[in-house]
């Protein structure tokens, strides 16, 4: 997987795609920038790869990783489940139009 860097430092980053993830958690959908949306995907996925295994252990991680204890228990009590029978591909991402402002390639990630 490449790296995506956003044009922010490392923490900045990781902090960006941790609320980005939490949100797509939280609301199913999210719009964004493409190039947060192809990066904040491979990250959704392991999510729910955490929410399938449901050991303690993946509750864990999961909570160290999302921003919120309400995504926690959503993900591992609503959307993994879900999921059980699927392997991979568990988002996709939907391209929009250009934002008004700058321009920039604008999509929609949500879950599949």
């Amino acid at each position: 997987m490449r790296l995506r860097k956003l044009g922010r430092t490392s923490s900045h980053r990781r902090a960006l795609l941790r609320s980005l993830v939490t949100s797509l958690v939280l609301h199913g959908r999210i719009e964004t920038t493409e190039t947060k949306a192809k990066a904040v995907k491979p990250l959704a996925d392991k999510m729910i790869t955490l929410g399938k295994r449901g050991d303690l252990h993946a509750r864990r991680q999961a909570a160290a990783f999302l921003m919120q204890p309400e995504a926690v228990k959503k993900l591992f009590d609503d959307i993994a489940p879900k999921y059980a029978e699927r392997n991979g591909g568990y988002t996709r991402i939907l391209k929009t139009g250009p934002r008004r402002g700058d321009a920039a390639p604008m999509a929609i990630i949500e879950w599949v």
